[in-house]
C-alpha cells in the first residue's frame, strides 16, 4: 500500500511538472538566441519577461522572421514580451533609522496573489508573500524563512501564516517546494526550511499549526525520500544516498542535466572547461544551485575550480540536519491525532539519521562537522559554516559543541562576522562573504549549547557591518565583506543585490533578541579586532 502511494505520488507530481513548460520548451530556437546574445545581461530577465501573447503565434512570427535582412532581435523581443522592471528601486531616509527602513522594506518587497498569467514562467500563489529584492522577483524557499524571523518581530503574524500556506499549496500542487515559484525551478527544492517555518508559526498560533500543515510535511518528506526504498548499498537515487552500512542520508539534486534556462550561457560556456560530460556538468550545477550555496569550493574537488563541481557525490551535513528535524517535527505532528506508532517510526528515522551524521560527518581530529563524499568514501577536506547546523538541532555532544565553538571564534570569526568558508575563491559562498541566514544559525546553535557570550560578539560585529554600510548607501545588502568591512561582497553570477529579505529578517531579530541600541551601536569604533 505504501508503495502504491508512493506511485500515485510521483505521477501526480511529475505529470503537473509537464504540464507547466518552462521558457526554454516555449519558444526553441528563441531562447537559445536571446540568451546566447546581449541582449539583457542578466539572462533571469528574459526568463522572468511574460509573453504579450501565444507562444505558438510568437514562434511562428520569428521563424518566419528572423533570416530576414535587417532583423533585430531585441526589438523582436520588446515588441512581443513585457520584460521585468525593478520593484525596489525606493528612496530611503536614512535618517529615519534601520528600524523604520525595515518596516518600509516589507511592504515594498511584499507581493500581493498572483494572476495565473497566461504563459508566463510565474507559478501563481493564492496569498500575499514577500520577495527577496533586487533580480530575485519571486519567493525562494530557504529565504522565506529567515524573512519570517523578522516578519515576527514586526508583528506580522498574518503575512508568516500567509506564506506558509502558499508553501504548503505548491507541495499540495507540485509534490514539492520548488526553489522559487518559477516553472524553470520545477526541477529542484532548496535547503528544506518548511518544518521550521511550521514550527516558527507554532510558537505564534499554538500546536495546532502542526496539525493543520501535517499532511504537507509528510508530502515534502516523501518527495526527499523518493528511492530510498529500492536504492542499494552505496548507490544514490535522486536525492538519497544508502551508505555502505545501509544507512539512508540525502544529497542536493536537481532532475534536469540542461543548462540553467536563468544562467543559461554561464552554464554552456562553463561546461566547456569541465572534464565532466556536459549533462553530468550541468547535473552538479543545478545541484548547487538547489543547495542554495551557488556556488562555493565546498562543491569542488581539491582544485578548487568551477569546472571540478561534484555536488552530486557529496553528503551535505545540514541538509542532513534539517532533514533531521523534519522527521522529528513530522513525529510531533502525528503525537496530535495521537498515532504513536507511525509517530515513533519517524522519531526512529530521525536517531538513526543523527547516528548517521555523527559517524559521517564528525571529524574528530578538526573538531568540525564536515561533508563526507560518498563515492571517495571520505570527508570533505573543505571545513565551511555548515558545521555549524548539528547545534542548532542539538546533534552535537557537550564536547563536540565545545569544538565547533572554538572553531567558530578560531577560524571563521572576522571583524564583520562569521565568514562562510576560509577559502578566497572568487565565488560568493566563500571567504570573504559572510550571509546573514548563516550568522543566525551559528548564534542561535551557539546559544542552545549555552555559549552566550560568542554568540552576542558574533551578532555585535554582523550587526554593526550591516548598520554601517546602511548609514552609508541607504541599502540592506544580500551579504557583505566581514573580513575587510570597508569593502563590498564579490563573487557570485550577478551584480551584488538589495533589499533583502533574509538581511532584513535577521538584523530585526538580532536587535530585539540582544535588546540593542542601533544609534549606539553606529558610534562603537569604527574596526572590531578580531
Amino acid at each position: 500500500m505504501r508503495k502504491l502511494f508512493l506511485l500515485v505520488f510521483l505521477f501526480i507530481a511529475l505529470h503537473t511538472q509537464a504540464q507547466t513548460p518552462t521558457p526554454r520548451q516555449q519558444f526553441p530556437g528563441l531562447f537559445e538566441a536571446v540568451q546566447s546574445s546581449t541582449i539583457f545581461p542578466d539572462n533571469k530577465t528574459f526568463v522572468d519577461a511574460t509573453p504579450k501573447r501565444d507562444p505558438a503565434e510568437i514562434m511562428k512570427a520569428y521563424n518566419e522572421q528572423k533570416d530576414k535582412p535587417g532583423f533585430d532581435l531585441k526589438a523582436f523581443v520588446l515588441a512581443n514580451f513585457e520584460v521585468p522592471i525593478g520593484h525596489n528601486n525606493f528612496q530611503t531616509d536614512i535618517s529615519a533609522g534601520i528600524r523604520k527602513h525595515i518596516d518600509t522594506l516589507w511592504q515594498v518587497l511584499q507581493r500581493h496573489p498572483d494572476e495565473a498569467k497566461p504563459f508566463s514562467s510565474t507559478l501563481a500563489l493564492p496569498n500575499p508573500y514577500i520577495v527577496p529584492g533586487g533580480r530575485f522577483r519571486e519567493i525562494y524557499y530557504w529565504d522565506s524563512y529567515f524573512t519570517m524571523l523578522g516578519l515576527q518581530e514586526s508583528h506580522q503574524t498574518k503575512v508568516i501564516h500567509n506564506m506558509v500556506e502558499n508553501f504548503a499549496y505548491l507541495i499540495d500542487k507540485y509534490g514539492f517546494i520548488p526553489n522559487g515559484n518559477r516553472s524553470y525551478y520545477l526541477t529542484r527544492s532548496q535547503p528544506p526550511f518548511f518544518a521550521m517555518m511550521v514550527n516558527l508559526l507554532a510558537k505564534i498560533e499554538g500546536e495546532k499549526v502542526l496539525l493543520r500543515f501535517r499532511p504537507q510535511l509528510i508530502k515534502e518528506y516523501e518527495y526527499w525520500m523518493q528511492g530510498s526504498m529500492s536504492v542499494k548499498h552505496g548507490e544514490a537515487a535522486h536525492r538519497v544516498v544508502r551508505m555502505a552500512d545501509g544507512e539512508v542520508l540525502n544529497r542536493y539534486w536537481d532532475e534536469s542535466d540542461q543548462p540553467r534556462e536563468e544562467s543559461y550561457i554561464k552554464d554552456v560556456d562553463a561546461a566547456k572547461e569541465s572534464n565532466q560530460s556536459a549533462a553530468q556538468f550541468y547535473q552538479n550545477i543545478r545541484a548547487a544551485a538547489a543547495s542554495g550555496w551557488d556556488f562555493s569550493t565546498r562543491w569542488f574537488d581539491s582544485s578548487g575550480k568551477l569546472p571540478t563541481i561534484q555536488t552530486t557525490d557529496i553528503i551535505p551535513v545540514d541538509l542532513n540536519c534539517l532533514m533531521y528535524n523534519m522527521e522529528l517535527t513530522i513525529a510531533r505532528s502525528l503525537n496530535q491525532i495521537q498515532n504513536a506508532k507511525l509517530a515513533k517510526m519517524y522519531r526512529y528515522r530521525a536517531s538513526r539519521r543523527k547516528e548517521a551524521i555523527l559517524k559521517y560527518c564528525w571529524h574528530q581530529k578538526t573538531g568540525w562537522f564536515d561533508d563526507y563524499n560518498w563515492k571517495l568514501k571520505q570527508q570533505s577536506p573543505i571545513e565551511t559554516l555548515a558545521g555549524e547546523f548539528p547545534l542548532e538541532f542539538k546533534i552535537a555532544s557537550d564536547e563536540q559543541a565545545r569544538l565547533v565553538a572554538d572553531g567558530l571564534k578560531n577560524n571563521f570569526l572576522k571583524p564583520g562576522g562569521l565568514v562562510t568558508t576560509q577559502n578566497f575563491s572568487g565565488q560568493q559562498w566563500d571567504a570573504p562573504n559572510g550571509w546573514a541566514p548563516l550568522q543566525y544559525m551559528a548564534i542561535d546553535g551557539l546559544e542552545k549549547y549555552n555559549y552566550n557570550a560568542l554568540a552576542k560578539e558574533i551578532a555585535t560585529r554582523w550587526l554593526k557591518l550591516n548598520i554601517r554600510v546602511f548609514r552609508q548607501t541607504g541599502k540592506l545588502l544580500e551579504k557583505y565583506n566581514v573580513v575587510d568591512t570597508q569593502l563590498t561582497a564579490g563573487g557570485g553570477e550577478y551584480p551584488l543585490q538589495d533589499g533583502f529579505g533574509w538581511t532584513n529578517g535577521v538584523l530585526l531579530h538580532l536587535v530585539n533578541r540582544y535588546h540593542i541600541d542601533t544609534e549606539q551601536l553606529e558610534k562603537a569604533p569604527a574596526e572590531v579586532r578580531n
